[in-house]
């Protein structure tokens, strides 16, 4: 197979390599092994969070699947952090930055041992765009296989929970709403096993977009975390790696500008994470596609939102796994002309050779995905919004939104614990513009989700008479009239930087607007009496992470400054 390892052979061929083979022999390795293609197989598994807790298990699938079809695998381990145990404090932090950390950490493992190919397992929310970035970057063979979702929690009345739902029962709990006998009950129910979390937040709305991107395999977004279905699936990845191998398949040629509006065609589609607009950037930026915040939006305008699936609707994941998971949903936008079929996937075969024979999910009774001509809403949920508070641009998501524009005075908070603290003393009243500033890329450093606040706020029943916007990131499982990504941040001087309490704002999601209703003289003077932050952290993965990121507007990917 000399034409498959042609990699690894700088590692391995040679009298000179004699060392380098002595070191593979001691982990397995045996003569015909240095003939073989050395797969890379980058394991998020972790005991951290339930999203990643049974990887472990399916990168052994995967690992067999490898020397099945005729390579060599080794597994290795890349760090994972969990954004739902991180929300709401200083951990959160990390979050962002963890997505940089998992791709360089791929990156020195596998061009360091010159993997002929990779194969990538994760579940939480950064592994996914971290794990491709990775495969762009580099651009050797590459399959990505997600963990998979968490089954539907069930509490004690018999009602559906989840993640999202203890948040929002913290939110009932400060407004009296709800006791703590309730916040346990939910919170003992919400998470019943091994999986990401289940609504279309930001893991499922990226596993759903890879795999309409073609790189991963069909139903690999809906496969269940727990489930016999996942198992063969990722054995069969590994098989397949070794096939894209022989075909010389690389990321690069599956991540085009095509691809890219299939990724987020399907996430609109879903009812997806604002995150979306952040990572789809960041892997177009890897694999150097041109790809900007106004493709967004042209996607969006002629993409409608389809699902009713949790935070902004009532489903899960499960349910259209039971519907017939992303494949039938990727069948019924080709059918109506919404893709391009004609983009190459990792099957070796097109979109649209992939979805023959897969029956639409219209096709049979459900309940989760709505017809073309009844959507939830008749363009993408996602939109970009300018103005003076945002002239780079800012996301808003308006999935199951009844108010979309709001005219109020501002409440100015530096940082997300100033603003829950408000919260908790029921500080925020009906018509209130939340700002939260100082939690940019930068300034955060690394763009903290804000869910904490958005689902106390939902369950002291103020979602859809407020506004917030922020410099920071909202949760997948965030719902109500809230605009994240600010640019530029108030850390480098953005305008949401000059806001005061009382200044009055208008969010307007249909005008694609974020104005205050300041003249240019007023800003110019307030301008001129700001002064620049010192960095929070001056050591460390955050300061590096501070130094090297760029706007939201461009991905908050990590490069050096020019």
């Amino acid at each position: 197979m000399t034409d498959s390892n042609s990699r690894s052979r700088l590692t391995t061929a040679g009298v000179g390599r004699a060392p380098n083979r002595a070191m593979l022999r001691a982990v397995g390795f045996n003569d015909n092994d240095f003939n073989r293609p050395m797969i890379g197989i980058a394991s998020l598994f972790s005991e951290i969070t339930p999203c990643n807790s049974h990887l472990d298990r399916l990168a052994a699938r995967g690992s067999a699947g490898v020397h099945s079809g005729g390579g060599v695998p080794q597994i290795f381990g890349a760090p994972t952090a969990s954004d739902g145990i991180m929300m709401g404090h200083q951990g959160m932090r990390y979050s962002l930055v963890s997505r940089e950390v998992i791709a360089d950490s791929i990156e020195v493992v596998c061009s360091g041992m010159n993997h002929d190919g990779i194969l990538a397992f994760g579940g939480c929310d950064k592994n996914m765009p971290g794990c491709v970035m990775a495969m762009a970057r580099l651009n050797v063979p590459s399959i990505f296989v997600y963990g998979g979702s968490i089954m539907p929690g069930i509490d004690s009345t018999g009602a559906i929970v989840d993640i999202v739902s203890i948040f929002e029962a913290v939110g009932q709990f400060q407004a009296g709403k709800a006791d703590a006998g309730r916040v346990h009950d939910v919170e003992c129910s919400a998470c019943p096993g091994a999986g990401a979390c289940g609504g279309m937040y930001t893991a499922n709305t990226m596993s759903s977009a890879i795999e309409a991107m073609g790189l991963s395999l069909p139903y690999d977004a809906s496969n269940p975390g727990v489930s016999a279905a996942k198992e063969r699936e990722a054995f069969c990845a590994g098989q397949q790696l070794i096939r894209c191998i022989e075909q010389d398949i690389r990321p690069r040629d599956i991540i085009t500008r095509k691809s890219l509006e299939n990724a987020y065609t399907v996430a609109l589609a879903l009812g997806g994470s604002t995150n979306a607009v952040l990572h789809l950037m960041a892997i177009a930026r890897e694999a150097e596609v041109e790809w900007t915040l106004e493709d967004f939006d042209r996607v969006g305008d002629k993409t409608p939102h389809l699902a009713d699936l949790k935070p902004g609707g009532k489903y899960v994941m499960f349910d259209l796994h039971r519907s017939g998971g992303v494949p039938a949903v990727m069948r019924a936008l080709l059918d109506e002309g919404m893709l391009h079929g004609d983009c190459i996937t990792v099957t070796g075969g097109t979109v649209e050779q992939n979805l023959a024979g897969i029956p639409s999910i219209y096709s049979r009774p459900q309940v989760v995905f709505k017809p073309f001509d009844q959507p939830l809403h008749g363009s993408g949920h996602i939109v970009i919004l300018r103005g003076n508070i945002a002239t780079e641009g800012s996301v808003a998501k308006t999935a199951g939104l009844k108010v979309r524009k709001i005219t109020g005075p501002a409440r100015v908070f530096d940082g997300e614990e100033a603003c829950f603290a408000a919260v908790e003393k029921n500080e925020i009243k009906p018509g209130d513009v939340v700002v939260i500033r100082g939690e940019g890329p930068v300034g955060g450093p690394g763009m903290r989700e804000m869910l904490s606040v958005t689902a106390a706020l939902v369950g002291q029943g103020l979602g859809d008479q407020i506004g917030l916007i922020t410099d920071g990131r909202f949760s997948g499982g965030t719902h109500g009239l809230v605009v994240g990504h600010v640019a530029p941040e108030g850390w480098v001087g953005g305008n949401i930087a000059l806001l005061k309490d009382g200044d009055i704002i208008t969010l307007d999601a249909d005008a694609k607007e974020l104005n205050v209703h300041l003249s240019d003289e007023e800003l110019a003077a307030r301008r001129a009496l700001w002064v620049a932050p010192p960095p929070r952290e001056k050591r460390g993965v955050l300061a590096k992470y501070a130094k090297c990121v760029r706007s939201a507007s461009e991905g908050a990917v990590t490069i050096p400054q020019d």
